[in-house]
């Protein structure tokens, strides 16, 4: 998985700028060391929105565990009135 992202994030790093580069009608590989940068930004972006994304999964789940145990004690309370 870490690898696919990093790929996937190098990938759209070195896409944006060579589509960048085609807008302005330059070379493509104009300055190399802008799509080593891209590559690198865009392989941190996507690590970061993997780990984003796996965070927000657990949050979830603790809230509805929350809202759940929540709901539980509401509905047990109220049977012994």
């Amino acid at each position: 998985m870490p690898v696919t992202s990093t790929m996937v994030g190098a990938l759209l790093g070195l896409g944006t700028q060579m589509y960048s580069n085609a807008l302005r009608k330059l070379p493509y590989m104009r300055h190399p060391w802008e799509h080593v940068l891209g590559m690198g930004l865009g392989a941190v972006f996507v690590n970061q929105l993997v780990k984003w994304d796996e965070q927000l999964k657990e949050d979830l789940d603790k809230m509805l565990d929350k809202a759940k145990a929540a709901n539980e004690r509401r509905y047990k309370d109220e049977d012994d009135d």
